[in-house]
């Protein structure tokens, strides 16, 4: 079985637009929640890249010198699909003076899209959303489905028919995740909070590439443990983590 491992962020990007796999346009998502679980090196040689014109799915656009944050130094993202941004004003300039597209979620609707694109199920119905703008310019139909799995009695209330709106699966030309330990082969384990978006990322994507902290032989891995199957992951890159604090808060 061939070893996944590459030697550093660079080289496993390095021919990724001869293959056609990364371009000018392409879609590209990027694991992690603030600052926590992102995968900073990747993203950094994906700068490196000079690719343009970037989509990126991320939950938000990192801080204005880490993260994404970089790419929208450089300019390379056209459009952003995520579910928070407030944490970078170099977003917030691009997005007000018309250089940066923007197509908001809710957390829930952005996971579950990502999810369901990595499943292949095309688009799906949620209520949330519906009756707000974020409904506008989507299909709407009224359901009927209980807010809650125990009340399944027509007559009760909670069962009567109510909006949904239709949004769609979300995959991608790349993913880059971050994970805390890979074998060989791929599989992944996430650590904590830094699970985030990462696992169903990997499932979401045409080519995707794990940046993790520690590597072992193929099968030292407890299989119960495995959160990401390696059939999913083309490349691993171990890397050191700079483990950067958005927000430092200490008592006074």
């Amino acid at each position: 079985m061939l070893s996944k491992l590459c030697s550093d962020p660079t080289s496993a990007l390095h021919d990724l637009q001869d293959r056609g796999i990364l371009y000018d346009g392409c879609t590209v998502m990027v694991g992690g929640f603030g600052l926590c679980g992102i995968p900073e090196q990747l993203i950094i040689a994906l700068r490196d890249t000079g690719v343009r014109d970037l989509t990126c799915v991320s939950n938000n656009a990192g801080v204005d010198d880490w993260g994404l944050g970089l790419l929208l130094q450089t300019r390379q993202i056209k459009k952003m699909i995520s579910s928070y941004v407030g944490e970078n004003a170099t977003f917030e300039k691009q997005f007000i003076d018309g250089d940066l597209e923007v197509e908001f979620n809710p957390q829930g609707t952005l996971a579950e899209r990502i999810r369901a694109g990595g499943a292949g199920i095309p688009a799906f119905f949620t209520a949330t959303g519906a009756g707000t703008v974020i409904a506008e310019g989507k299909e709407t139909r009224s359901l009927r489905a209980p807010r809650h799995a125990a009340r399944v009695n027509a007559d009760d209330p909670s069962t009567a028919p109510r909006d949904f709106i239709l949004e769609t699966g979300l995959y991608a030309d790349l993913a880059l995740v971050k994970a805390w330990k890979a074998d060989e082969f791929g599989n992944l384990v996430f650590r904590k909070t830094a699970r985030n978006f990462n696992p169903m990322m990997a499932t979401a994507a045409a080519f995707v590439v794990a940046e993790v902290e520690e590597t072992v032989s193929t099968g030292d891995l407890d299989p119960d443990s495995v959160h990401t199957p390696g059939s999913y992951v083309d490349r691993v890159v171990q890397t050191v983590s700079e483990k950067r604090i958005e927000q430092r808060t200490v008592q006074g």
